[in-house]
């Protein structure tokens, strides 16, 4: 563990390192970053990651982050908790709630709770009204490492209060080192998604990918803009058993396979996610999370999370130099 840096508001990030197996792991206790993702034999990060706490503070806020307690998008800016309205911030587009807004547990340094030479818990505490949401919340995340090469992250969210709870890691892949992802190759276990409005939240629609440019239920190549991401695929209808849901591998070989307990799975293709001295779509987000915007969609799984009752996520990647898929 060492210090990684000091934030604008003077606190003090450290840098905690895991490995086991091939894989080595730098998370960051600002934002619960996964900071780097190296891979024995590999020469480049699988992940996008920077060395200035600066840019994590910035242009880079999203980049590895645990974003949350709501991750993704409210339409409306307006969660019914019930039976009460609760107003949240609108920082996209004057109406939008993105992400959970400037008091995100992105946007906040993280408590260590436990370190050993292959995993990592931090907690956070997000007191009632924070986020404009009610309860007084408790989130932990272990991330664990174990050979061959795989990271296993486990989320764990309590309340004293009804409150909504969906939180996703927003890292950015790209397994060949390049400063676009152009050439790699994907499936997905998903055989419907949610078509976006032009802001990128689901317009309420659950759409077969039958025909259309959306199945990735056989592996295939993509390209910049062929097509566009950014949209959520419906692997399930609600949280699971770990479930294999996503296989992405870039022309050297290299890839992961990533299980979830999640229902749904976003894939954004990083046109506005730029690291400086970069360019757009370096890296593909791929986030496993509750389907976006189900407060205002009732045929959506709900995130509400009563009190007494426990958020618990499950996300492992498994990675390695020639994957077959």
């Amino acid at each position: 563990m060492t210090v990684f840096g000091t934030t604008a508001k003077g606190e003090t990030v450290e840098k905690i390192t895991i490995a086991a197996g091939d894989l080595t792991v730098s998370i960051l206790t600002w934002g619960a970053v996964i900071q780097s993702v190296r891979l024995a034999g590999v020469d480049h990060d699988l992940t996008q990651g920077s060395d200035n706490i600066a840019d994590y503070e910035g242009a880079m806020r999203y980049h590895g982050s645990l974003c949350g307690p709501v991750a993704n998008r409210i339409s409306n800016a307006k969660a019914v908790i019930n039976g009460m309205t609760y107003e949240l911030e609108r920082n996209l587009n004057g109406r939008i709630f993105l992400h959970s807004g400037k008091q995100a547990t992105h946007l906040q340094n993280w408590t260590i709770d436990s370190v050993s030479a292959s995993s990592a818990t931090l907690k956070i505490a997000l007191p009632d009204g924070m986020n404009g949401l009610p309860g007084n919340r408790t989130i932990r995340v272990t991330f664990e490492v174990s050979a061959p090469a795989n990271l296993k992250m486990t989320l764990v969210g309590t309340t004293d209060e009804t409150t909504i709870m969906n939180i996703a890691n927003h890292s950015y892949w790209n397994f060949d080192g390049t400063e676009r992802w152009d050439g790699h190759e994907i499936k997905v276990a998903a055989d419907r998604f949610l078509p976006a409005t032009p802001e990128f939240y689901p317009t309420g629609e659950i759409v077969p990918v039958e025909g259309t440019e959306m199945d990735f239920r056989n592996l295939r190549q993509i390209a910049v803009n062929n097509p566009e991401f950014d949209n959520n695929f419906c692997v399930a209808d609600t949280r699971r058993e770990l479930t294999d849901v996503v296989w992405l591998r870039g022309k050297s070989g290299v890839g992961m396979v990533m299980a979830t307990t999640e229902p749904g799975i976003q894939v954004y293709d990083g046109r506005h996610a730029i690291r400086p001295g970069h360019a757009a779509y370096e890296g593909l987000a791929i986030e496993a999370q509750f389907w976006p915007d189900a407060p205002n969609n009732p045929g959506f799984p709900s995130i509400l999370l009563n009190s007494g009752s426990e958020y618990r996520q499950i996300t492992e990647w498994r990675f390695s130099s020639n994957l077959d898929i």
